[in-house]
């Protein structure tokens, strides 16, 4: 039998090309852009996190629109020089603009000559006290001559931010579509802008003084609503056209959504993922829940440039990185409001969402990284973590965890540390302590996640992988016997969903009468070890 060479690999870096990389389809966003966006003839900026599949959907959609439409596709990536004066962008802009049209004109020889006599509109000189008006005015000479519909779609637009010569050009575009609207002068019938931020938070960073000032020569564009996210019928035939080359015998339907459970369809955690477990993983372990696992474990450890934003952006913005921690140890719920400084940050970065009205972590891989990096910050210096770390060797046999011997361990150090604590204090680090204590334990082999449909401020299920086998632990603050019972009920029927006969429920109590310790609970046929601290 023949075996053909696979070349395809999967993509994180740059430009995905159908040709080379195992790709999602995107031609129903593609469609859904033409539709609502360009045959509108709106203008708009594709504002999405770091990593997005922005540049990839540009090039697709430049792709489809070709057929019908002249679209020039320029680029801010490197071209810091252009900023420097508003005579310096204008000259740089028509060399872009003749650079675009003299490359499309050598590859479509049969308008060669059309192309070519376009490019010259923004050949000569531009005019040294008045540049914005003359490139004003070789742009709707350009969109007259064209004679079909001409799309401007301008990438990394990020790179133009703390320029106020950008704004001057964004102003200029502004007019034109005016001028268009009002009295039919010819310019561009699409502007498309593509970056992280949209023009209001660029003008928010110009501006940092007034930084909840959003006046904006963009007000012209239409809202971008567009899903960029990859869904799990999406994620099943990127795998699918795998499979086909590669024959792993995947079930590709159960790993695409397994893949979608943790990435939340993020583009870049979906192919790195993918890209670890083709190339890091052998074969006969990758492509199943074991090989997910491992890949997970791979990723959370790895520096990379979404990782390393991240870190960054939650450095500098304080406020998002309290409400992060609110949300993450404390439970604490959100109302999602846009207007809010802190959340339209996280929104905008990717590191938050919307769901059921309320602000939650965009996805468990995110989720499982801030995790780490706020307890990170006092590892060194923390007991919990300490006495964990001392004694982790006895909490593993064959492969599996003791998570009975953690938890009896957990009460014993939080009670001889902690047991003359406040309410308070138990109310506001109590989960914390105890994923302190984990981490060490399950670090390098084991990874954890919160289910973020069950986090509240009285209850968090933490969910852990540790070699192929689960464990479910409901952590939760005592508010009453009968509150108790609705939790393990809560608990048993949350085993039921992950196929368990076993869990294990942590209760933090503030009743100085309590009875530390541990019991043994039966619920239906489910076992459950609950620990009083």
């Amino acid at each position: 039998m023949e075996h053909r060479i696979i070349d395809k690999k999967f993509n994180i870096m740059g430009l995905c090309i159908p040709e080379k990389h195992y790709m999602v389809d995107i031609s129903m966003k593609i469609d859904q852009i033409i539709k609502e966006y360009i045959y509108n003839d709106y203008y708009f900026t594709m504002n999405r996190a770091r990593q997005f599949g922005k540049t990839t959907t540009l090039r697709m959609l430049e792709h489809i629109l070709e057929k019908e439409a002249l679209v020039i596709r320029i680029s801010f990536e490197g071209k810091d020089e252009y900023f420097s004066s508003l005579r310096v962008l204008a000259k740089g802009l028509c060399f872009s603009l003749k650079k675009s049209l003299e490359e499309k004109a050598n590859c479509m020889s049969g308008q060669k000559e059309h192309l070519m006599k376009l490019s010259d509109i923004f050949r000569k000189e531009i005019d040294v006290d008045l540049p914005l008006q003359d490139l004003s005015g070789r742009i709707s000479e350009f969109c007259k001559a064209a004679g079909v519909r001409t799309v401007l779609m301008i990438d990394e637009v990020d790179r133009a931010a703390d320029n106020q010569t950008f704004f001057d050009f964004l102003g200029m575009l502004r007019d034109m579509y005016l001028d268009r609207e009002d009295r039919g002068i010819p310019t561009f019938s699409n502007v498309i802008l593509a970056g992280v931020h949209d023009i209001k938070n660029l003008k928010m960073k110009l501006r940092p003084e007034d930084k909840h000032s959003y006046n904006s020569p963009w007000n012209i564009a239409a809202k971008f609503d567009v899903d960029l996210s990859f869904s799990p019928n999406e994620i099943d035939g990127m795998l699918a056209e795998y499979e086909k080359d590669h024959q792993t015998g995947m079930n590709i339907s159960l790993m695409a959504q397994e893949i979608y459970d943790y990435t939340s369809g993020y583009p870049y955690l979906v192919s790195r993922i993918c890209k670890i477990m083709d190339e890091e993983i052998g074969t006969d372990y990758s492509w199943n829940r074991n090989g997910l696992q491992c890949a997970i474990r791979i990723l959370l450890k790895e520096s990379n440039t979404l990782f390393d934003d991240m870190r960054k952006q939650i450095t500098e913005y304080s406020e998002l990185k309290q409400m992060i921690y609110e949300i993450l140890f404390h439970g604490q719920s959100f109302p999602y409001n846009p207007d809010n400084h802190a959340i339209d940050i996280g929104w905008m970065f990717g590191f938050v969402k919307e769901r059921d009205g309320l602000v939650v972590i965009s996805n468990r891989i995110f989720e499982t990284r801030l995790y780490n990096m706020f307890l990170s910050e006092e590892v060194m210096k923390n007991q919990t973590y300490k006495a964990a770390s001392q004694m982790k060797n006895q909490f593993v046999t064959d492969e599996k965890l003791n998570m009975e011997l953690i938890l009896g361990k957990f009460v014993e150090h939080f009670t001889s540390v902690y047991g003359e604590t406040t309410e308070k204090f138990i109310e506001e680090n109590g989960r914390r302590l105890f994923l302190l204590y984990l981490r060490p334990i399950i670090n390098g082999v084991g990874n954890y996640y919160i289910e973020a449909q069950t986090r509240d401020q009285l209850r968090t299920d933490i969910i852990v992988d540790y070699c192929g086998k689960q464990y479910i632990i409901e952590m939760k603050i005592w508010h009453g016997e009968s509150y108790n019972k609705r939790g393990e009920q809560q608990l048993s029927e949350y085993l039921d969903y992950y196929h368990l006969k076993r869990g294990y429920l942590i209760s933090f109590s503030f009743n100085r009468n309590k009875k530390a310790g541990i019991k043994e609970i039966q619920v239906g046929n489910k076992s459950i070890m609950e620990v009083v601290v």
